[in-house]
């Protein structure tokens, strides 16, 4: 006990705030007198923390040292890592004490996909996604909700002459259809609405809507769309891939700078409030990353952004922009290529006709690509001759045959840059395609969180229920050793860490089935396909992914640890705080920290969406339509 006394009154001298930290809790006391009886005295080091994080499980995500008491941080950078007593040394007067008061740290997530931006349109527009997370459950009560949307943003909609909703799921509704323009037209027939599906590739447009695009019963379906018709060949509204996208970019085009400025914050808060410290935009143009930068520069983001162009549509632009530096938080990461579309809109490449597919689709059908072979062989050649990263998405397995017959092309005729190409999503990948992928060299960006929101759809109408035990194949992957990345590709899905870490570990659909169990994976290694794993995606991993000596300091406070609780609960978990650069960027409010809250899915500031519509009104020169 002398020794004991010794050290507290070293502590009053030198760091009296955290001699009374301690003292005030006895397991901290108690935590300190054993190091010191196991460890001895030790001397004071001469670097001095800014602040010291403890009194709580600490999750590393290092295999070397799993966990640990405490963690010591000087300038944003991690100083020390290990027990309290001994990250003693490295207490001053000016350290806060930053106490988890039993919350469980973990390294700050890094996003596998995402887009960040168009997350932020999802977080600022009507919610139609369906229970747990809106409550939209049929036609009728879509309308409801956009009507609702329209009635609490009546004066700046009037203004913007826009409506536009977000997440709808035919696969969730009970008559198992997409709305049509008639049923957006109920709403309102003379302001244009656009409600995107939840799957990002798909839209619904009302005869204004329609009208004000150009499209008509004489309008050609593009290449790598489709304009769905009724069946006296007009136009029913509902638009996929290249066809939606050509009608929704020029309504957001638009909405100008102040309109993507507003969708780079949106993002940035929804991202923070999941716990992400690092965000992705999978697919950008370069006015998008312009926008990014000068929110960046003026503002400053709260988490970092990786951003990827699209390679198809600025090839020049990614070359010149691409680097491994942040630049106020924002990044060029490389080129983002799409072969096809959506697996639960019958949009996706496979090599075999879907299962059951709902809708009017011919015999045999089985998807389509978004591009042609020669255009994809061109876009993997020009990253490879670069040596630029290119993160491609491909869903269905004959997706996958395309990329992995370019990627072989580019690897012959090239080598291998050291650029770590990426797959996102692989929904559907036979075992001999992730076989070429690892000899390939390719990090697999997986997405299990389908098995959740779309697993029973998917064993009942696009794959079966044989195939639909192989979707998003961890266990695959981590069966040859392969790291992977456990993704959200919001506004696909919420951004929902929780959600992500239980659909990777218990593989639950919404019914209950536990969609191919021999693929899941333990609750540690998918919390590695949430840090260093995507890490290493991003080129990071000396900087970010685990909690170790000289990485950023960032962290994500959660309600609960991760590794001890029951699987079956792992989305009942809260992030309660994030920490980018050792500043806290996110707190749960308080609804949230005593648990009788979700965590907010659209903005938690009340006020965001209104003055989002307020910048679209300002970026269309304040001109009523």
């Amino acid at each position: 006990m002398e020794t004991f006394e010794a050290y507290l009154a070293l502590l009053d001298r030198r760091t009296p705030k955290l001699k009374e930290h301690i003292m005030g809790r006895s397991s901290l006391k108690m935590v300190l007198l054993a190091s010191i009886v196991l460890a001895g005295n030790s001397t004071f080091a001469q670097e001095i923390a800014d602040t010291l994080y403890t009194g709580g499980p600490i999750l590393t995500i290092n295999d070397d040292q799993p966990t640990a008491e405490a963690v010591a941080v000087k300038d944003g950078r991690i100083l020390a890592v290990g027990a309290l007593a001994d990250l003693v040394e490295h207490q001053g007067d000016a350290t806060e004490i930053f106490d988890l008061d039993g919350r469980t740290m973990v390294p700050g997530f890094v996003d596998s996909h995402g887009h960040v931006v168009f997350g932020g349109l999802q977080a600022l527009s009507a919610n139609l996604l369906s229970p747990p997370d809106g409550e939209v459950t049929d036609i009728a009560s879509l309308q409801a909700t956009l009507s609702k949307w329209v009635e609490d943003n009546a004066e700046v909609v009037d203004q913007v002459n826009m409506i536009i909703g977000f997440g709808y799921d035919n696969a969730q509704l009970a008559e198992l259809r997409h709305p049509t323009r008639q049923d957006l037209d109920a709403v309102s027939a003379d302001v244009p609405i656009m409600i995107v599906h939840q799957s990002g590739h798909i839209g619904v447009a009302n005869s204004k809507a329609l009208e004000l695009a150009g499209v008509t019963a004489a309008s050609e379906s593009p290449p790598g769309g489709v304009i769905r018709r009724d069946a006296n060949g007009e136009p029913n509204g509902v638009l996929e891939e290249y066809a939606f996208f050509g009608v929704l970019a020029p309504m957001l085009g638009g909405l100008g700078e102040a309109g993507l400025e507003a969708f780079t914050r949106a993002g940035a808060e929804l991202w923070a409030s999941f716990g992400y410290t690092t965000a992705q935009e999978g697919r950008a143009s370069p006015e998008v990353v312009e926008v990014v930068k000068k929110v960046a520069a003026e503002d400053g983001l709260p988490v970092d952004f990786v951003i990827f162009p699209d390679v198809l549509e600025a090839p020049d632009y990614i070359a010149a922009n691409v680097s491994q530096e942040y630049v106020n938080g924002a990044r060029v990461g490389g080129c983002k290529l799409t072969i096809d579309g959506s697996p639960q809109g019958f949009t996706a490449l496979r090599d075999r006709p879907y299962y059951d597919p709902v809708g009017d689709y011919p015999p045999g059908y089985s998807g389509y690509s978004a591009i042609t072979m020669e255009q994809a062989q061109k876009a993997v050649n020009f990253c490879y001759e670069n040596g630029i990263q290119i993160i491609t998405h491909s869903n269905g397995e004959g997706a996958s045959d395309m990329l992995i017959a370019v990627l072989e092309t580019a690897q012959q005729k090239y080598g291998d840059p050291g650029n770590r190409p990426v797959l996102v999503h692989g929904q559907f990948l036979r075992e001999d395609q992730v076989d070429a992928f690892q000899r390939l060299g390719v990090f697999p960006s997986l997405f299990p969180m389908h098995t959740f929101y779309w697993g029973d759809w998917h064993r009942d109408h696009t794959v079966g229920p044989v195939n639909a035990e192989n979707i998003s194949p961890t266990g695959w992957v981590r069966q040859r050793g392969m790291m992977f990345g456990s993704h959200h590709d919001a506004p696909v899905a919420f951004p929902d860490s929780m959600r992500i870490l239980s659909a990777t570990v218990t593989r639950r659909t919404r019914s209950g089935d536990i969609l191919g169990p021999h693929q899941r994976v333990d609750v540690l290694t998918a919390l590695k396909a949430m840090t260093i794993w995507p890490a290493w995606q991003h080129f990071e991993e000396d900087d970010k992914g685990s909690i170790e000596v000289g990485k950023i300091a960032d962290f994500v406070l959660l309600s609960d640890d991760p590794t001890v609780i029951d699987p079956e609960t792992l989305a009942d978990l809260r992030v309660m705080a994030t920490v980018k650069d050792d500043k806290v960027v996110y707190e749960a409010p308080a609804g949230i920290r005593e648990g009788r809250l979700r965590p907010a899915l659209f903005p938690r500031d009340p006020h965001m969406a209104h003055e989002f519509l307020h910048a679209m009104y300002d970026a269309m020169g304040g001109h009523s339509h």
